[in-house]
């Protein structure tokens, strides 16, 4: 089971923490590190170090985190190429990281990656959308 290091701009990973553990409860081997304006690229790599020792250096670890190309992004993605069992995923949004924390039991982080990304393909979605598969799901009966 990989850990995870939640990671973003603003309030965005303690924000995402906080409405993660009011539906599912505490969950282990998570740690959420916020990146707000008044903090600096080193800082941000100092607390990511952090979280990854704290987790444990051998273990295979997953960085979820808020944009592609933003600084939380290309910290964890510096990391993650130091070691072998690291993936970094970005995009990342609430059921995205629901449906993982619950699913990842299991999971090598390669395989973790390719189930995130299905996740996040599948979760976003319109109520246009949704209720077009609605109707194509209930079988049309025939008249008389």
């Amino acid at each position: 089971m990989p850990a995870i290091i939640l990671t973003g701009h603003g309030g965005f990973a303690s924000g995402m923490e906080k409405a993660m553990k009011q539906i599912l409860g505490e969950q282990p081997d998570f740690i959420a590190i916020d990146f707000p304006e008044t903090s600096s690229t080193a800082l941000l790599t100092e607390q990511l170090v952090e979280a990854v020792n704290t987790l444990g250096c051998q273990q295979e670890i997953v960085f979820l985190t808020d944009l592609l190309g933003g600084t939380p992004f290309r910290v964890a993605s510096t990391l993650a190429m130091q070691q072998p069992g690291r993936e970094v995923i970005t995009g990342t949004n609430l059921q995205l990281l629901l449906e993982m924390v619950l699913d990842r039991d299991g999971l090598s982080s390669e395989d973790f990656r390719v189930q995130a990304l299905e996740c996040g393909h599948r979760g976003l979605t319109s109520l246009v959308d949704e209720l077009g598969r609605c109707r194509e799901e209930k079988p049309v009966e025939e008249g008389i």
